[in-house]
């Protein structure tokens, strides 16, 4: 299957992970994206994980990256709940898709490419049968809960995750109307 691409708005292009692309410019994007969480106390998986371990975590997924020029500056994954690790009640939920590893360079925060990110993942979802996109992140980001909530997203429950040292919380969007207009 050839990649998604798409040219969104304040050149940023955003398409599929290819194989020549590399793993290791994917990992120092999400330790770079998730440092600020990681200073706040939050030990996120992707603050310090291994180049083995972001091959793991979008195996099986699809996986997206977001570029302006030829420089790679945010990333996501997406898959449908059922790949998802259990322990979340709402993930067990038919149609609803997982959007994890989303991350922004720092040097690109507030200009707008969260949301190209994320609305392209909506649109994602919706082409391969999603109702909802959900997410989760520690109940103390305020930052991303404040992301997610200006892009229409509600609390929708908690989850515990294994080895993690905060309670994150699940939220979701409804994909009720096709996102693509």
């Amino acid at each position: 299957m050839p990649p998604v691409t798409s040219n969104a708005r304040g050149g940023l292009r955003i398409r599929r992970l290819e194989t020549s692309d590399s793993l290791e410019e994917l990992t120092a994007l999400l330790h770079r994206a998730y440092a600020t969480l990681g200073d706040m106390g939050f030990n996120y998986t992707a603050v310090d994980q291994s180049v083995e371990t972001t091959r793991e975590r979008i195996e099986g997924k699809e996986c997206y990256l977001g570029f302006v020029a030829d420089r790679m500056v945010g990333t996501f994954t997406l898959g449908p709940a059922a790949k998802r690790q259990s322990g979340c009640e709402w993930y067990g939920r038919p149609g609803i898709w997982i959007i994890n590893q989303f991350g922004v360079d720092p040097d690109r925060r507030g200009q707008g490419v969260g949301g190209q990110l994320l609305a392209f993942a909506e649109r994602r979802a919706w082409e391969l049968g999603a109702v909802e996109t959900a997410v989760d992140t520690a109940e103390r980001a305020q930052h991303l809960l404040e992301l997610y909530a200006k892009h229409g997203y509600r609390q929708v429950g908690h989850v515990q995750w294994p080895g993690k040292n905060y309670r994150s919380l699940v939220l979701s969007k409804a994909l009720s109307n096709d996102p693509r207009a």
